[in-house]
C-alpha cells in the first residue's frame, strides 16, 4: 500500500540525505549539548554523521515527506538518548568500540518462556546458574510483553508495548533482571510484534473509535471487493485455525488479520505508525532490552497481486529502523524472525545488491530445516545441495543457529534443491510430515502435524527435540540401542548448529532432553494448539540428574557443556569468518569449513547414516595440520587413506 513508483535514484537520495542532514545538524548540535552534556553529544552527533543517510534514504522510498519525518526521528532518538540510564551508555560506548559483539564464538543464546522457565521474571534470578553452566550470553525470554486477555497467538497479541503481562511481573522487574543478566554478561532478548497489535491495543481502540491522531493506523475496507483482490495471492498462515487474512468487525469494516482475527496489521504507509513504533523500540531499549526478535517481519508490507510478504517497502522500514536505534541506543541489535525461503532469508541481514545494514542477526531457518530432513533420510546430500546454494550474508552479521524453536517446523524444501539431488519437492515434503508425526513405518519420532490445509495437504510439524530425534519413543520401548542412536542424533544435531557459525540458540528443555508435555490439553484455551507439546515447563527432577552421567539428562548436559566450551575455545568460529560448504564423496555426510583470518582452520563434519561411513582425505587438503577438538568418538581415524566418520557421529578438527 506503499507508493512505489516515481522513487528517487539511491545517488538522489544520498544527495538528499546530505543535503538534510547539513540543514538538521546544527540545531541537533546545540539540542545534543542541552541534553546530553558536551561528551555525550559529540557522541551522539557522530552516530548522527554515521547513520543519518541509513536513516534517511529508505524513508524516502517509503513517504512524500521524508526530509521532515526524519528530523522528527532524529528528535526523538534525542530525546531517548538524553533518557537513556548511565549504566546503558557504558555498555553503548563498549559497543561502538566493539560493534561486533554478537558475533564472538563464546555467544551463546537461551529460548525460554518466562512462566515456564522459572514462573515470574522475579524467580528468574534463581535460574542464572543453570545458565551459566552451559555458558548461556544471551536469554531470549518468549513474549512477555502485556498480551490481550484470553486466546492471544500465545502472547504474540500485544495490548501494550511498555507494560509486562502481570502474571509474570512488571516492566521495573524486566529493567531489574536486564540488569542481573548485565552483571554475568548476558543479555536480555525480548520479542518485538511489529507487524500487529491486539485489537485492544490503545492504537486500535483509537483508531476503531475514529480518533484522528490514529487515522489510518489500521488497514479497514467497506466491503469484500479488495480482500477478495488481496486473498487471490495471499497464503494464509493458519488455515485450520483462522482461515483468511481479513476479519469482518462490525462498524469499522473487513479489517487486515494476517494472523487471528483478534491481531489487526498495522498500516506502515502512514508515517505516524512508523514513529509510534520507534518509540515504543527506544523505551524498551532503555529498560535494558539489548537484543529485539522483531516478530512477524515479512508481513509488514502489503502489495495487490503479491503473497504481501518480503516485499521491498519491507526492508526499507527495518533498515530505518534500526538506523533510528543505533542513534539513541547502539548496544541494540535487531534479530530477524523471517522463516521464509532461502532465496529472500539473506535480504532481512542486509544482504542486498546495495547493502544497507538492516537486522544483525537472522534464524537460520534453513540450516534447521536440513538438519531434520537429514535425520530422516539418512541423508546429507538435500542439505549439502541446499546451504551450499544459500547466498553469502554481509561481514556484519550472523545467523542465529537452532535445532529447535517455540514454533512449528515447516518444510522449507526449495524445489530446486529438492529435484537437484533426485527428490520430488512435494512427496518428500509428505515424507518429512509423515516420518516425524510418527505415521511413517519405523519412524522414531513422535511429534504431531500441524496447521495442517485440508485443501493442499500441506502441514508443519510440532515436537520436542526429544521426541522429534527417537529419544521419547526409545523410553517409552526400553530400548537401550534405541536410545543411543537417539542420544546420538541429539548430539549430533546440536554439534552442527554449535560450529555452524552464527549464535547457537538452546531452546529450554532441550539440554535435559525433555519430552513432549501434554499437559496443555488440560488448558482449553491452550488444547487447540499442538504446538505447545513442545513448550514445556521447566523439570527440575530432570535438572537435578543433569550431574549424572548415568542419566540421560546428564549425558545431554554435559554435551550441551562440552560444545559450549570447545566452542568458545575455536576462534575460526567467531562468525566473522568465512564458511563453506565440503565436497565430500559420502551422501551420508555434511562437511563444512571455516576460518577466521586471525585464526586458523576448522571443519566440521558429521554422519547422518546409522553405520559408519568414510570420506576421502583430500577433503582437508591445504588446510594444514588438524587436530581433533571434540567429537562423538574420539580421534578422528583414518583407514586405507579414508577418514572415518562414526555412526551418527561428529567431529570437530582445528589448527592446534
Amino acid at each position: 500500500m506503499i507508493a512505489t513508483t516515481g522513487s528517487p535514484s539511491d545517488g538522489e537520495r544520498a544527495r538528499g540525505a546530505a543535503e538534510v542532514l547539513a540543514l538538521l545538524r546544527p540545531e541537533v548540535a546545540r539540542d545534543a549539548e542541552r541534553c546530553l552534556g558536551r561528551a555525550e553529544a559529540v557522541g551522539f552527533l557522530a552516530r548522527l554523521d554515521r547513520w543519518f543517510a541509513d536513516v534517511h534514504t529508505p524513508l524516502a522510498a517509503l513517504y512524500p515527506d521524508a526530509d521532515a519525518l526524519a528530523g522528527t526521528l532524529v528528535r526523538l532518538a534525542l530525546h531517548a538518548a538524553a533518557q537513556r540510564p548511565e549504566d546503558l551508555r557504558a555498555v553503548d560506548r563498549r559497543r561502538e568500540i566493539d560493534p561486533r559483539w554478537f558475533q564472538h564464538q563464546r555467544m551463546v543464546g537461551y529460548v525460554a518462556y518466562t512462566d515456564r522457565f522459572a514462573g515470574t521474571l522475579d524467580g528468574l534470578a534463581g535460574r542464572l546458574d543453570h545458565l551459566a553452566e552451559l555458558g548461556v550470553t544471551y536469554l531470549h525470554l518468549m513474549p512477555l510483553l502485556a498480551p490481550r486477555e484470553g486466546a492471544n497467538d500465545g502472547g504474540y497479541a500485544v495490548a501494550d508495548y511498555r507494560a509486562v503481562d502481570p502474571r509474570l511481573g512488571t516492566m521495573d522487574d524486566l529493567s531489574d533482571l536486564a540488569a542481573q543478566l548485565r552483571a554475568r554478561d548476558m543479555s536480555l532478548c525480548v520479542d518485538l510484534v511489529l507487524n500487529h497489535t491486539a485489537r485492544e491495543h490503545p492504537w486500535a481502540r483509537a483508531w476503531q473509535a475514529g480518533d484522528p491522531a490514529y487515522a489510518g493506523f489500521y488497514f479497514a475496507f467497506p466491503d469484500r471487493t479488495m480482500p477478495d483482490a488481496y486473498e487471490a495471492t495471499i497464503t494464509d498462515v493458519f488455515p485450520d485455525q483462522a482461515p483468511g487474512s481479513f476479519t469482518e468487525v462490525p462498524g469499522t469494516g473487513w479489517v487486515w488479520t494476517t494472523f487471528f482475527d483478534y491481531q489487526w496489521d498495522l498500516d506502515y504507509s502512514n508515517p505516524r505508525v512508523f514513529t509510534a513504533m520507534l518509540g515504543e523500540i527506544l523505551w524498551l531499549a532503555n529498560r535494558g532490552v539489548e537484543i529485539f526478535r522483531m516478530d512477524a517481519v515479512p508481513f509488514m508490507g502489503k502489495r495487490l497481486g503479491t503473497s504481501c510478504m518480503n516485499q521491498p517497502e519491507v526492508h526499507d522500514i527495518v533498515q530505518a529502523l534500526h538506523a533510528c536505534v543505533q542513534l539513541a541506543a547502539p548496544a541494540t541489535v535487531f534479530k530477524a524472525e523471517a522463516i521464509v525461503a532461502p532465496d529472500e532469508l539473506v535480504a532481512y541481514l542486509g544482504g542486498h545488491d546495495r547493502y544497507r545494514p538492516e537486522c544483525e542477526l537472522a534464524y537460520h531457518n534453513q540450516l534447521m530445516v536440513m538438519l531434520w530432513s537429514s535425520i530422516a533420510t539418512k541423508d546429507a546430500r538435500l542439505a549439502v545441495q541446499s546451504l551450499r546454494r544459500l547466498r553469502p550474508i554481509p561481514d556484519e552479521t550472523s545467523w542465529a543457529t537452532y535445532v529447535r524453536c517455540h514454533d512449528d517446523i515447516g518444510w522449507a524444501v526449495g524445489d530446486l534443491d529438492a529435484r537437484a539431488v533426485g527428490y520430488d519437492p512435494t512427496a518428500h515434503r509428505d515424507f518429512l510430515n509423515a516420518f516425524y508425526s510418527g505415521e511413517f513405518p519405523l519412524s522414531f519420532a513422535r511429534g504431531a502435524r500441524f496447521g495442517e490445509n485440508p485443501a493442499t495437504g500441506d502441514a508443519r510439524i510440532s515436537g520436542s527435540t526429544a521426541a522429534l530425534c527417537g529419544i521419547s519413543e526409545a523410553r517409552e520401548r526400553g530400548d537401550a540401542a534405541a536410545l543411543e542412536a537417539a542420544l546420538r542424533r541429539f548430539v549430533l544435531l546440536h554439534a552442527v548448529t554449535f560450529a555452524w557459525g552464527g549464535v547457537p540458540l538452546i531452546y529450554m528443555g532441550d539440554e535435559l532432553a525433555q519430552d513432549n508435555d501434554t499437559s496443555y490439553l488440560d488448558d482449553p484455551a491452550l488444547a487447540g494448539d499442538n504446538r505447545w507439546m513442545h513448550r514445556p515447563y521447566f523439570d527440575d527432577a530432570a535438572a537435578a540428574r543433569r550431574h549424572d552421567p548415568a542419566t540421560v539428562e546428564g549425558r545431554v548436559f554435559g554435551w550441551m557443556k562440552a560444545l559450549s566450551a570447545a566452542r568458545a575455545s575455536l576462534p575460526a568460529l567467531h562468525a566473522a569468518g568465512a564458511g563453506r560448504v565440503l565436497d565430500v564423496d559420502s551422501p551420508h555426510v555434511l562437511a563444512w569449513h571455516r576460518r577466521h583470518p586471525r585464526s586458523g582452520h576448522f571443519v566440521g563434519m558429521v554422519n547422518m547414516a546409522e553405520h559408519a561411513v568414510t570420506v576421502g582425505a583430500h577433503v582437508l587438503d591445504g588446510l594444514g595440520a588438524l587436530d581433533t577438538v571434540l567429537s562423538s568418538d574420539g580421534p578422528l581415524l583414518v583407514h586405507q587413506g579414508r577418514l572415518v566418520v562414526p555412526t551418527l557421529g561428529f567431529v570437530w578438527l582445528a589448527e592446534p
